[in-house]
């Protein structure tokens, strides 16, 4: 927190930069921790920041002069990328959002702030798929895997393997105890994603079961053997899972980007498509599958099914891997 008696100072008491006071104002918003979630919001920061020194920008270099109709010519300005292609809304209304957050963190108020982002950008972000994943090519996937082992990041490629073939996020597939995945798959034929897990969904309250094939028991082996010694998962008993992402899956992500896929998440939609294939028999609506039109209660048997292995608690996510309902 700004010291008392100081935000009467430039930038509110964080410092002389306003790329600095920002990250420096959430860093004590979240009390330490959220590493994520801060870094989030600073990017989105520094985004605001540039357009404030640009040349169509306000000038503006203290977070004290700062006022709503600076923030709402920032809204027009995202707009107008929007329109442009340049930006997709839900990264438009991210940074409207991070904005709102940051700007409460540095002033220690709400004064300053976009009420809805969506109305001040006149336009609504939607979470149907509308682009083909990547990755749904499992022989690229795993050319893709084979060359993060020559590049010494064994650990990486056992993420993606896992994010294709279970279907798990990247958090999930860098913390998942993978000895007791083992002993699940050899033992029940399913295993229970637990660890790593989002929204509190975790533990015997939370069951998330995965049927077991040959590609799942494939990928916790492979995942086991680069597995650092002392540990149950891929992080390595003196490694924190900052420094992991920031280093090892920061290069991995690079990687993917050369061999033409999208990253880490477009594997988990791959995962999903692929499902909704061995559940209904017709390709995923982003596909140019037609189930939905055929079979309704099949198309909404699939989503459930697969809503639940990727654990989400709502149906109408799955649309956001998969593609609608049209």
């Amino acid at each position: 927190m700004a010291p008392v008696g100081r935000r009467d100072r430039r930038n509110f008491g964080y410092g002389r930069q306003l790329s600095y006071a920002g990250p420096q104002a959430l860093k004590d918003l979240f009390g330490g921790g959220h590493y994520g979630t801060i870094k989030a919001h600073s990017d989105r920061w520094q985004a605001f920041v540039r357009w404030c020194r640009s040349e169509d920008g306000p000038g503006v270099s203290e977070a004290r002069q700062i006022d709503r109709k600076t923030l709402l010519d920032y809204a027009e300005h995202l707009r107008q990328q929007v329109k442009k292609g340049e930006i997709t809304i839900a990264t438009a209304q991210n940074r409207l959002s991070s904005l709102n957050r940051t700007m409460s963190a540095l002033r220690g108020d709400q004064y300053v702030k976009v009420a809805s982002p969506s109305k001040a950008l006149g336009m609504r972000r939607t979470s149907v798929r509308t682009t083909v994943p990547h990755g749904q090519d499992r022989e690229q996937v795993m050319r893709t895997i084979q060359t993060r082992r020559e590049h010494q990041l064994s650990r990486a490629a056992a993420i993606a393997q896992l994010a294709r073939t279970i279907g798990m996020r990247l958090r999930e597939a860098i913390l998942a105890d993978l000895s007791r995945l083992q002993y699940e798959a050899e033992q029940f034929g399913r295993i229970n994603i637990q660890e790593g897990t989002k929204g509190g969904r975790s533990g015997a309250p939370a069951p998330r079961w995965i049927m077991v094939n040959d590609h799942i028991r494939a990928a916790l082996a492979f995942a086991h053997h680069f597995s650092p010694d002392g540990s149950r998962n891929l992080l390595a008993p003196h490694e924190s899972y900052l420094d992991f992402i920031q280093g090892t899956v920061r290069h991995a992500r690079d990687i993917l980007h050369t061999h033409e896929l999208k990253g880490f998440h477009d594997l988990r939609a791959a995962y999903a498509c692929e499902r909704y294939e061995q559940i209904t028999q017709y390709p995923a609506p982003i596909n140019g599958g037609g189930c939905y039109q055929l079979d309704r209660r099949l198309d909404r048997e699939a989503r459930m099914q697969i809503s639940y292995e990727l654990g989400h608690g709502r149906i109408d996510v799955v649309s956001a891997y998969i593609g609608g309902r049209a």
